[in-house]
């Protein structure tokens, strides 16, 4: 885990957000390998270094039943266009095949424009006519006062 956390780092610096993490390995081992996991992750070694991983996690959708949540898919900055990334997002799509879900889903940040042509080129559709809405840390104890 602490190289998922390494790789978190930096794609929240690609993301210009590198103070946002505040997640460590203690929260990633104890909520991703505990009985009952939040989260599972593929990962992309090469010479027994990660230098890659998708971490995932299954939803329900009213519409739509059981679905994955691709929360991040993140290749190091020098691997990227190596085939890494398409590796780890082709194993998230076999494990939703294997799961039966109906559908898969993530955010891609609008100015993410290589990224936005990769899903789109992969089949995937970019929905623009839904917002994402968050409530952070602080919003969530400040509610209802």
């Amino acid at each position: 885990m602490p190289a998922v956390l390494s790789l978190i780092q930096e794609l929240a610096t690609f993301e210009k957000e590198p103070d946002a993490v505040v997640v460590t390995v203690a929260d990633l081992e104890r909520d991703g390998f505990g009985k009952n996991p939040l989260f599972y992750t593929f990962v992309a070694e090469i010479d027994s270094q990660i230098v890659g991983m998708a971490l995932y996690y299954y939803r329900y959708s009213t519409w739509k039943g059981k679905t994955i949540h691709l929360e991040d898919l993140i290749v190091k900055e020098k691997m990227r266009g190596s085939g890494l990334g398409y590796q780890l997002y082709a194993a998230v799509i076999a494990q939703g095949q294997k799961e039966q879900v109906r559908r898969i889903e993530w955010a891609v940040l609008d100015w993410n424009t290589p990224a936005i042509d990769f899903y789109v080129k992969s089949g995937a559709r970019v929905l623009d006519d839904w917002r994402v809405a968050q409530m952070d840390e602080q919003g969530i104890k400040n509610f209802g006062k």
